[in-house]
C-alpha cells in the first residue's frame, strides 16, 4: 500500500506539471482535456487508496477496541482475585499468627507441609500483583496504539475529504474545456483531418521500410545459400565447372513472396530476446501517460467520430528524452508532415516506431542499446509534448499497451 501510495503521488506530480505546460498556452486544447483526464484518472486513484486504507485502519480499530475490553476485564478480575486474596490474609497478618500456624502442627512432615503453603501463598501474592501490573502496561500500550489508530482515521477522513474537493475542481475544469472546445468543431475536425493525413502517410512508410526489409533479409538469405552451395559444388567437383546464379531480379521476386524478415542465428535470438520481455519493455520517455490509446475509440470532443490509432500517444513533459526501448538498429531516419521525426528501429522481426520528435540523435544503420536516448519529443503550438509510439512484427501492428511495462 506504502508503494503504491508512493507511485500515485509521483504520478500526480507528473501529470500537474504536463497539465501546467498545456495551461501556458491559455487556450483550451486536446493535450490539456488528455491531461486533465489523466489526473481524474489518478485522483479517483488516490480517493480509493484512502478509502482502503480507511477500511484497514477501521477494523484495526475494532481489533483493538475488542482487545482494550478483554484486557479490562482480565484486570477486573485480577484486582478481584488479589483484593480476596489480601482479605483472607489479613486475618492471619501478623508473624505471630504464621508462627502459631506452623508450631501447631501435630508432626515434622505436618510442620514442613505448612510452611511450604505458607512461602507458596506468598509466591502467589507477588506473581498475582507481577500480573496485575504487566496487565496494567498491556492495556496501557493497547489504548495508546487505539489513540494512535483513531488519530490516523480522523487525519485520513480529512484527506479524503480534501481530495474528494479536488476530484470535483478537476472535473470542473474538465467540463469547462470539453464546453470550450466544443466550440471549436471546425478547427477540431480541420486538425483530425490533418492527423489522419500524416498517420497515414506514415503508415506508409513503415509498411515500405518493412517490405524493404524482408526483401532485403530474403535476398541476404538466398545470397548465404547459393554461396554455400557454390562452395559445396567446387569441393566436389575440385572447383571446375560453371555455377548458375540467382538473378537479382529472381532474388527480388521470390523475397516479395515473403512476408517476414528471414532471420540469422544472431537477429533471431535479439528476436526471441524481445519477445520474452514483453509485459516489461520499457517506455520510450520515462516520464508521461498515455493520452490516446491503442485501437478504434471515439473522439474525446467530436461526436459520433471514431479515430484509430496504430500505436499509442505518450504525452509528457517539453524537451523530455525519447529512448530506445531495447537493443536494435536504427533502421530508419525520416520526418513526415504532421508527424515531424521519425526513428524506426528494428529488434529482428520486429520494429519500434518513434514519431513526434523534435530532434534526432541517431543515424540510419547505427546499432542501439536500450535506454540510448534517439531524440527529444517534439512540442506542439498548442503547448502539448507528445511522442507516437508504435510496434511491429514483421507487418503486423501490436499494441504496445501490451508489451510495456508498468511505471
Amino acid at each position: 500500500m506504502e508503494r503504491e501510495r508512493r507511485t500515485t503521488l509521483r504520478r500526480i506530480k507528473e501529470t500537474s506539471r504536463i497539465l501546467a505546460q498545456t495551461q501556458e498556452k491559455k487556450q483550451a486544447s486536446i493535450g490539456q482535456l488528455n491531461a486533465l483526464k489523466e489526473k481524474l484518472t489518478v485522483q479517483q486513484g488516490v480517493i480509493r487508496n484512502i478509502s482502503t486504507e480507511l477500511k484497514t485502519v477501521e477494523m484495526d480499530v475494532r481489533q483493538t477496541e475488542g482487545q482494550v475490553q478483554q484486557t479490562q476485564q482480565s484486570l477486573e478480575q485480577l484486582r478481584a482475585e488479589y483484593a480476596r486474596m489480601i482479605y483472607a490474609a489479613s486475618k492471619t497478618a501478623n508473624s505471630y499468627n504464621r508462627i502459631m500456624l506452623l508450631f501447631a502442627a501435630d508432626s515434622f512432615n505436618s510442620f514442613l507441609r505448612r510452611l511450604r503453603y505458607v512461602r507458596q501463598y506468598s509466591e502467589v501474592r507477588q506473581a498475582q500483583a507481577a500480573q496485575i501490573s504487566a496487565t496494567q502496561q498491556k492495556l496501557s500500550r493497547q489504548l495508546t496504539n487505539l489513540n494512535e489508530q483513531r488519530q490516523q482515521k480522523s487525519t485520513l477522513l480529512s484527506n479524503q475529504l480534501t481530495e474528494k474537493k479536488n476530484l470535483i475542481s478537476l472535473k470542473t475544469q474538465q467540463d469547462q474545456v470539453v464546453t470550450k472546445l466544443s466550440q471549436q468543431e471546425e478547427k477540431l475536425g480541420q486538425e483530425l483531418a490533418r492527423r489522419q493525413q500524416a498517420v497515414q502517410r506514415l503508415d506508409n512508410l513503415i509498411a515500405q521500410r518493412v517490405r524493404e526489409e524482408i526483401a532485403r533479409a530474403a535476398r541476404a538469405a538466398a545470397a548465404a545459400r547459393a554461396a554455400r552451395a557454390n562452395a559445396a559444388r567446387s569441393g566436389v567437383r575440385g572447383g571446375a565447372g560453371g555455377t548458375s546464379r540467382t538473378s537479382a531480379a529472381e532474388e527480388d521476386a521470390a523475397a516479395s513472396r515473403v512476408n517476414r524478415v528471414t532471420l540469422t542465428p544472431e537477429t533471431a535470438a535479439l528476436s526471441s530476446s524481445f519477445a520474452d520481455n514483453q509485459g516489461r519493455l520499457l517506455w520510450p520517455v520515462a516520464r508521461g501517460f498515455i493520452s490516446q490509446h491503442f485501437g478504434r475509440h471515439a473522439h474525446p470532443v467530436l461526436k459520433n467520430v471514431v479515430v484509430e490509432n496504430r500505436g499509442v500517444d505518450i504525452q509528457t513533459n517539453a524537451g523530455e528524452p525519447v529512448r530506445a526501448i531495447f537493443d536494435g538498429k536504427v533502421l530508419t531516419v525520416s520526418s513526415v508532415p504532421g508527424m515531424n521525426n521519425i526513428v524506426m528501429i528494428q529488434h529482428g522481426e520486429y520494429f519500434t516506431v518513434y514519431a513526434k520528435l523534435r530532434s534526432v540523435s541517431v543515424q540510419e544503420g547505427q546499432v542501439v542499446k536500450a535506454r540510448a536516448t534517439i531524440g527529444t519529443v517534439q512540442t506542439n503550438s498548442e503547448g502539448t509534448s507528445e511522442v507516437q509510439f508504435q510496434l511491429w512484427r514483421n507487418s503486423a501492428n501490436l499494441n504496445p499497451e501490451n508489451w510495456l511495462g508498468r511505471k
